[in-house]
């Protein structure tokens, strides 16, 4: 199978190359643009387009199909080619579908902790010797890549995105995957610059329980009021629904334990009450794929978690700096209040980037209210740079403090103000939280030297 990717120096497409390589496909793509880790890695693989930028001549009528990449646009001159030969198009999720159609898949969905419940899954699986083929959001410890496609695997975990698919298929990319396990974790809005309003956004939730294959069955956090009423209207002669909640936990000593029915405490490397819906999310599907709880319980208590995913980046005797992907305000809300409960007894700052179209959308901002009170110091940073790239009008720090209405906030346009901020705090007896989707301008925290003696 010879295999061209038009875009493919994205987290999701390089990891897609990568593992079309694997399976033996000849594989090639291109980009205008390719950046760090992705570039390396394609160089690793031998799959680096000899120069960046599009070109109409790679594409001929030798290839078996082209994979087109959510950030490669309409009048792409490659795209154009491929369109005018009658090629076969995909974009990434029809792919990964196409691959694995004959598997039995699982889809794990939801506005918050989709990644994580999809590495924990992944994690046990291969503990515990089970051969899968799986697409996850982020790097996972122990896994290669993100995205693994076999010619033996009977089973395939997804991690299912509700971002369009491309940008000639504008559909949600887990509407796509048509799962025989389908899992929501909650529904928080975001992703306003495609789904304006709250109802919109449901709506596609509904769908994607409406193309659960058959006899297939959807698993719920029953605490999230709208995802009740998605599975009370949900068709239950063709599928079965199952609820689920936080898993029994305690915190002892700064360490948390998960509380089994044999009454033996299982303690676990994470924490937080977002990450105890997950692990219960994950206990479920697990179930469902045969894996026995006893050897649920013993894999995922060396579960070291999917990055930036409260990531640790430094620690001293009572400090501990943590980096996070929330970006959306369900998000924040759970990370801080993560942190705050897990350490009461240090000073929490918590620093968040906006970064997302949403994020810095005015008429969005108000959604972030009270997301941040848990937080001790609590810092809020946005770009105009970025504003001026996604095409949004500018607003001024005061429209922040109004929106999140904490009175410990202080809100920052300017990277370096807050670094140096960061490094003149003396750090003993506190935790940094970081949260952004973004890289703050720059800012390294990996290399961060603050004083924590």
């Amino acid at each position: 199978m010879k295999i061209h990717l038009i875009a493919m120096g994205g987290s999701a497409m390089h990891n897609l190359a990568i593992a079309l390589k694997e399976k033996g496909y000849d594989v090639s793509g291109s980009d205008d643009e390719i950046f760090e880790p992705s570039r390396s890695r394609l160089m690793r693989h031998g799959l680096l387009p000899p120069e960046a930028g599009w070109d109409a001549g790679r594409i001929n009528k030798s290839l078996d199909a082209v994979i087109l990449g959510m950030h490669a646009r309409a009048d792409n001159p490659e795209l154009e080619k491929a369109q005018e030969l009658g090629l076969k198009i995909y974009s990434y999720p029809e792919y990964l579908y196409e691959q694995c159609k004959d598997k039995r898949r699982v889809t794990v969905a939801g506005s918050h902790g989709k990644t994580t419940v999809t590495a924990m899954v992944m994690h046990v699986l291969r503990w515990s010797g089970v051969d899968f083929d799986y697409m996850a959001g982020a790097q996972v410890e122990g896994f290669d890549t993100m995205v693994r496609l076999s010619r033996d695997a009977k089973i395939a975990v997804f991690e299912g995105d509700e971002y369009p698919s491309s940008a000639l298929d504008l559909r949600p990319k887990f509407h796509l995957y048509r799962p025989h396990i389908a899992l929501i974790t909650g529904i928080a809005w975001d992703h306003i610059n495609v789904f304006p309003t709250m109802d919109q956004y449901v709506e596609q939730f509904r769908i994607f329980t409406e193309l659960i294959e058959p006899r297939g069955e959807l698993l719920f956090y029953a605490d999230d009021p709208v995802l009740e009423r998605i599975s009370k209207d949900t068709d239950r002669t063709r599928i079965r629904t199952r609820g689920y909640r936080t898993h029994p936990y305690e915190v002892r000593n700064g360490k948390t334990f998960l509380i089994t029915e044999r009454g033996n405490p299982v303690e676990v490397p994470f924490f937080g009450r977002h990450n105890l819906q997950n692990v219960c999310a994950a206990l479920q599907i697990c179930r469902d794929l045969g894996i026995a709880d006893e050897r649920f319980y013993q894999a995922i208590g060396t579960f070291k978690g999917a990055a930036k995913r409260l990531q640790t980046l430094a620690r001293g005797r009572n400090t501990h700096v943590f980096l996070d992907f929330a970006h959306s305000p369900s998000k924040v809300l759970a990370t801080v209040n993560a942190v705050k409960e897990q350490y009461p007894s240090r000073t929490l700052v918590a620093c968040l980037e906006l970064h997302t179209f949403s994020s810095l959308s005015k008429k969005f901002l108000q959604q972030y209210q009270g997301a941040m009170a848990a937080a001790d110091m609590a810092c809020v940073y946005y770009n105009a740079e970025t504003m001026k790239h996604k095409k949004l009008p500018f607003f001024e720090p005061e429209a922040v403090y109004e929106a999140f209405d904490t009175p410990n906030l202080e809100v920052f346009t300017d990277s370096d103000a807050l670094l140096r901020k960061i490094k003149a705090m003396d750090w003993r007896n506190k935790n940094l939280l970081i949260m952004t989707s973004g890289n703050f301008n720059g800012i390294d925290f990996t290399k961060l030297d603050l004083n924590m003696d």
